[in-house]
């Protein structure tokens, strides 16, 4: 897919984002693999297995096996909470920021710093939904000057797929939260 082909949805998703110098090039593929952090490679192979557990539990739940699809919950729950731990201890406080819109591809936030557009930075995403981090290349492609500093948009370009796969369901996440939230308002609007 290309870059185009994915949304952005409106939401704070806590990311380090680390300017690179300017004129610094891309790691190659192979280098840019080799450094992404451990806990982050099991956070994404993790995530592919919450998808098989999902569907064991429900097929456990059809044929009347309740306890043990809770029993594999409760694991799953642990592992989850031990594996956000791990991610939590690549969080660098000097480096923090929270973005104002993410997606698959790109991504916004503030920065106090002017960076140039085409300038690159190396990202650590840190999601909630799937637990799990993502570690990859960004491009400064879009800068606007507000009140509060820049709005710098970082377009992915060195991203693995199952990241950006857990992207999409983060995304996705956030934008179901963003529409029960507003059917939410809507009712109240109408009960007033």
């Amino acid at each position: 897919m290309q870059q185009d082909d994915f949304f952005t949805v409106n939401g704070p998703l806590k990311a380090n984002i680390e300017p690179l110098k300017v004129g610094s090039a891309l790691p190659e593929l192979t280098d840019y693999i080799a450094e992404i952090p451990a806990s982050f490679v099991a956070s994404s192979e993790f995530s592919q297995l919450d998808q098989k557990t999902d569907a064991a539990q429900h097929e456990l739940n059809q044929h009347n096996l309740k306890h043990v699809a809770e029993l594999i919950e409760q694991q799953n729950n642990k592992l989850n909470l031990l594996l956000n731990y791990m991610i939590a201890q690549q969080d660098e406080p000097a480096l923090r920021h929270i973005t104002k819109s993410f997606g698959a591809s790109q991504l916004t936030y503030i920065s106090r710093d002017e960076l140039q557009l085409g300038q690159y930075t190396r990202l650590k995403l840190f999601l909630d939904h799937p637990p799990s981090g993502v570690y990859c290349y960004g491009e400064v492609t879009n800068i606007e000057h507000q009140d509060e500093g820049y709005l710098v948009t970082l377009s992915f370009v060195r991203i693995l797929e199952e990241h950006q796969d857990l992207l999409i369901k983060a995304a996705l996440h956030q934008q179901q939260k963003l529409l029960r939230q507003r059917s939410l308002d809507r009712e109240k609007t109408n009960t007033l």
